[in-house]
């Protein structure tokens, strides 16, 4: 990876409009997916004022109101959040490619995104509405909320979900990819990691917030040359257009969160990967071990 690698954007490199980052069909080789990530102060506000994109609007940290106007009519939701990504799910927001919205709060919020003119309804989804689930065992446990996946919402392209990681635990993992499209065993999936990093809130130290980190890679397939592999912070961002990717590895002492946004050309909404060959076998070892007992990590209080 060099400093200019076009699937690799630290924090702030892909600012603009008032947004910490924009990712979008400016950027060139992408198409199918975006995200916008924006950090608010009381009394400001970011607008999404196109049309033909459905979203996603993720509270990262801090609480929100979206005002979103469709077909004429203007509705307000207060979307409850979090204390940060580390604190469990939030409510979410996902926006039909026919509204238009301004986001008014205190705190990071990230907005997913996928191009289409298809209209699904407008849905407010509940902290306590997201399946969460603890995927792995061992040192590769992580959590995994699915507030955007096929089972959980209906949209016409967008696949959205966000993964917490332990302290020196690796997900992403094995390596796998989706640029294939092989129905019914692989499909087509552009994807975008944003990331956030912090100690760990079982013993960490908060003076070492900003130096927090954990790893991530990606490698070449059949589809394309790409070759990735990063310190990640909060705030970066990798894309993923082809190729094998993971781990994404939390650092000891630090634990790694990503949001995950996927898009593709197939015709069908589905998440369906293909494992690195020679790294498979180590699904199997999973067996008989237990999941990581830091997690389900869950809001201050909750039970």
């Amino acid at each position: 990876m060099t400093a200019n690698d076009p699937w690799f954007h630290p924090r702030g490199a892909l600012g603009r409009d008032g947004w910490e980052s924009v990712v979008d069909e400016a950027l060139p080789g992408w198409a199918h997916t975006g995200l916008r990530v924006g950090v608010l102060a009381d009394g400001e506000s970011l607008a999404l004022a196109e049309t033909g994109v459905e979203r996603i609007v993720v509270p990262l940290s801090g609480s929100f109101t979206v005002t979103h106007t469709e077909g004429g009519a203007t509705t307000e939701t207060t979307l409850a959040g979090r204390t940060s990504v580390f604190h469990g799910p939030t409510d979410v927001l996902y926006l039909s490619c026919a509204a238009t919205a301004v986001i008014r709060g205190t705190g990071r919020v990230a907005v997913a995104s996928a191009p289409t003119t298809v209209v699904h309804p407008t849905r407010h989804l509940r902290a306590d509405e997201t399946p969460v689930e603890l995927r792995g065992a061992g040192r590769s446990s992580r959590q995994v909320h699915n507030f955007g996946t096929p089972a959980t919402l209906d949209a016409e392209r967008l696949i959205v979900c966000e993964v917490l990681t332990p302290a020196e635990n690796w997900s992403s993992y094995p390596p796998h990819k989706h640029d294939a499209h092989v129905p019914g065993r692989e499909s087509r999936l552009e994807e975008i990691y944003y990331f956030e990093a912090a100690p760990t809130r079982d013993g960490g130290q908060a003076a070492s917030s900003d130096a927090a980190f954990g790893i991530f890679a990606t490698y070449s397939s059949d589809a394309g040359d790409i070759d990735v592999s990063a310190m990640v912070r909060t705030g970066d961002v990798a894309l993923v257009p082809y190729g094998y990717h993971g781990p994404a590895v939390a650092a000891p002492g630090y634990d790694l969160y990503y949001l995950n946004v996927m898009a593709g050309p197939d015709p069908e909404r589905s998440w369906l990967i293909t494992d690195d060959p020679a790294h498979a076998w180590v699904r199997d070892s999973w067996s008989g071990q237990d999941i990581d007992p830091r997690l389900p990590y869950r809001a201050e209080g909750a039970q």
